[in-house]
């Protein structure tokens, strides 16, 4: 049996730069298409590879910049042969232009009831649809901040999939899960949780391009084959490439997506790259079981971030 691989990013305006005070052009270049390895470059690098990608879309800055940014984003995703799914950071709904961020919505998904939660849901397919996406059938919580009404409302809205608990983010992510739980499960509706690697006994990284070196990469990827796992799904950001203020790219964060690319590419056979939209057909209930933890790559990679928190995140 393959080992169905969910390529998911993340594609947002970062709020940080609304808060920074910039504007919507800015926003959308910093945000999206940052220092030259933003969304255009990873389409061009899936494409050079064949692999595909779920885009997770945050249209809830249609609210304060209209529909536009959004509709930019998703044309573009849709002419690569790429997938948009639904992504949704609440506090867009009462922020206002030029305003520093200082009006804005509550951030985390789950500090709304379940009607709310609902609600929201509801009005973001709607701008979703309307910036020219398909009816999403998956989604993700930004900041992974879901929990069981979330699971409910989008049951509600006849969603397929959610992919927000990540066993990595414990204190944002409150669906009521095992942390270490990595195979797709019935639990509302299909939750494909976010893979994680165990980082130490007892404490659980997040398969996220900024998070794992290129060698835990490699040893996740080798472990979900050799366990025969269900499903491994992946996180990155359009933003992820470049440093925090979109200026300059992360060498090391780029080398990471190039890395991840090529191993895909090799392992395609074992390991296919696939929509949510393929409605791909998923073992629920698996008791798969996240890489063990290894101290020696542990410190390599820590080494590694060293690096690019010092000299990658200098801003150009």
């Amino acid at each position: 049996m393959t080992t169905r691989v969910f390529l998911t990013i993340d594609t947002e305006f970062a709020w940080r730069h609304h808060a920074a005070g910039l504007d919507v052009e800015t926003i959308y270049a910093r945000s999206i298409e940052p220092a030259g390895v933003g969304l255009g470059y990873q389409l061009e690098r899936l494409a050079a590879h064949g692999l595909k990608a779920c885009f997770f879309v945050d249209p809830m800055p249609a609210l304060v910049f209209g529909l536009a940014p959004v509709k930019r984003m998703v044309e573009t995703i849709l002419a690569a042969g790429q997938e948009v799914q639904l992504h949704l950071h609440p506090n867009w709904t009462a922020a206002r232009v030029g305003d520093r961020g200082a009006h804005h919505g509550r951030f985390q998904l789950y500090e709304y009831g379940r009607d709310a939660q609902r609600d929201l849901l509801r009005g973001a397919v709607e701008l979703l649809v309307a910036a020219g996406a398909p009816l999403p059938i998956a989604f993700r919580a930004g900041g992974y901040a879901a929990n069981e009404d979330t699971l409910r409302a989008l049951a509600d809205l006849g969603f397929v999939y959610d992919s927000s608990h990540n066993g990595g983010e414990p204190e944002e992510s409150r669906i009521a899960l095992p942390p270490a739980q990595i195979a797709p499960v019935a639990h509302h509706l299909v939750e494909v949780p976010v893979t994680v690697i165990e980082d130490a006994p007892g404490l659980w990284r997040t398969f996220q391009l900024c998070a794992l070196s290129g060698a835990e990469t490699a040893a996740a990827l080798d472990h979900a084959v050799a366990e025969d796992h269900a499903a491994v799904t992946i996180v990155s950001h359009g933003f992820e490439l470049a440093n925090r203020l979109g200026t300059r790219a992360n060498g090391v964060h780029v080398r990471r997506f190039d890395t991840l690319c090529r191993l895909l590419a090799l392992r395609t056979e074992a390991l296919p790259t696939t929509h949510f939209a393929d409605r791909p057909t998923l073992a629920l209930d698996r008791d798969d079981r996240p890489l063990g933890a290894n101290a020696l790559r542990r410190r390599l990679r820590q080494a590694e971030q060293l690096w690019s928190n010092w000299v990658g995140e200098r801003a150009g």
